[in-house]
């Protein structure tokens, strides 16, 4: 009989020991809950950045928040915003990609090439091939970034020249005008649905989709599991490499499709269109709350901050302020979103060393 009332009461002691894995799960809970807090808090400091922007204008300039006023300033921010999704997806692994706006330029010109020489491509077609320009560009990016581990700085900084290069040699001084160029693309441009514009809505669906990838699925975790902790997401069996490289072939679909739209949106199209455009799309994604050394961010955030940059240069050329202050004040708002940024790193770091603290005690 001993030995079997030894048996029943063996039971609670790995049931003891069972109950020490739970403090990390909880741990991670509240990491999560808290940096989701502060991020819902930076995009409302967004939201309210805009409000003080615009309310002043607005008073100066009634005119500024007229329906139409309205319509050009969400048209001028959506081809920035999309730009920012793709962007997002990278910079949360903790890369970046500099070759967006030459991505655009070539995949614009490409497009727009293809309907001029094309006059009976279907529209859906033809902005297909674009997207697929695009496509082909992320994945080269991708393949030098997770494979060739070359650092993404480097790579994507010299496939900007080279994408841009290859667009001036196809172009050759020439440009596509909108008189080339199917009414089906055009009207793609102009239209609206209920009043907003396509292109936005368009913006939006891209938005909402790579919001649910984030937030839902399993590999959209991944990116930001990779961006906190590259090594220790290679030890939790994460296929680190293969994620990188999916997060750079988005960002160039994003741009190749971003580059088709442009064409709708501007009719005539050059080897020059979108230069510069990087620099704008790193401005948004940065000062949207996208961590710039990876790991925490919303796409969300970033149309926000693309949307921010944008207004703020409407609201400056209504106010007949010299271009230079449009160009300090974006700069000064990116320094200003790094140091935040940072210093909520700290303070985050610093709480859940607190939890842990506790939770061990």
């Amino acid at each position: 009989m001993t030995p079997h009332k030894g048996n029943s009461v063996a039971p609670p002691a790995p049931a003891h020991h069972a109950e020490m894995p739970d403090a990390p799960p909880a741990e991670r809970t509240a990491a999560r809950r808290l940096s989701t807090r502060v991020g819902r808090m930076r995009e409302l400091g967004i939201v309210v950045a805009l409000a003080l922007v615009v309310i002043p204008t607005a008073v100066v300039n009634p005119r500024f928040i007229q329906p139409q006023s309205l319509r050009d300033l969400l048209l001028n921010a959506s081809i920035v915003a999309l730009l920012a999704v793709g962007q997002t997806l990278v910079v949360i692994t903790r890369n970046v990609d500099l070759s967006v706006g030459s991505v655009l330029g070539l995949s614009a010109f490409l497009t727009a090439q293809q309907f001029a020489d094309h006059p009976g491509t279907p529209l859906l077609a033809g902005i297909g091939f674009g997207v697929a320009v695009g496509l082909a560009c992320g994945l080269l990016n991708g393949l030098l970034v997770a494979l060739g581990n070359v650092p993404s700085l480097v790579v994507t900084l010299g496939t900007l020249y080279v994408f841009r290069g290859i667009d001036y040699a196809l172009a050759q001084g020439r440009q596509v005008n909108a008189a080339n160029l199917p009414d089906a693309l055009l009207d793609l441009g102009s239209s609206r649905v209920l009043g907003v514009p396509v292109l936005v809505l368009v913006t939006v669906v891209v938005i909402a989709a790579a919001a649910l990838h984030l937030r839902s699925y399993r590999c959209g975790r991944e990116l930001y599991a990779i961006g906190s902790n590259p090594e220790a997401a290679t030890l939790a069996g994460i296929p680190v490499a293969r994620r990188t490289l999916t997060a750079f072939v988005l960002s160039g679909l994003i741009a190749g499709l971003a580059g088709a739209l442009w064409v709708a949106r501007y009719g005539t199209v050059d080897a020059a269109a979108g230069t510069g455009l990087e620099l704008q799309v790193v401005a948004a994604v940065v000062v949207g709350g996208v961590a710039i050394f990876g790991g925490s961010g919303t796409v969300a955030g970033a149309a926000l901050g693309a949307l921010l940059l944008g207004t703020i240069t409407s609201c400056l050329v209504v106010l007949q302020i010299p271009a230079f202050w449009q160009q300090a004040i974006a700069g000064a708002l990116l320094l200003g979103a790094i140091t935040v940024d940072r210093l909520l790193a700290l303070r985050l770091a610093k709480a859940l060393r607190t939890t842990e603290g506790t939770s061990h005690a």
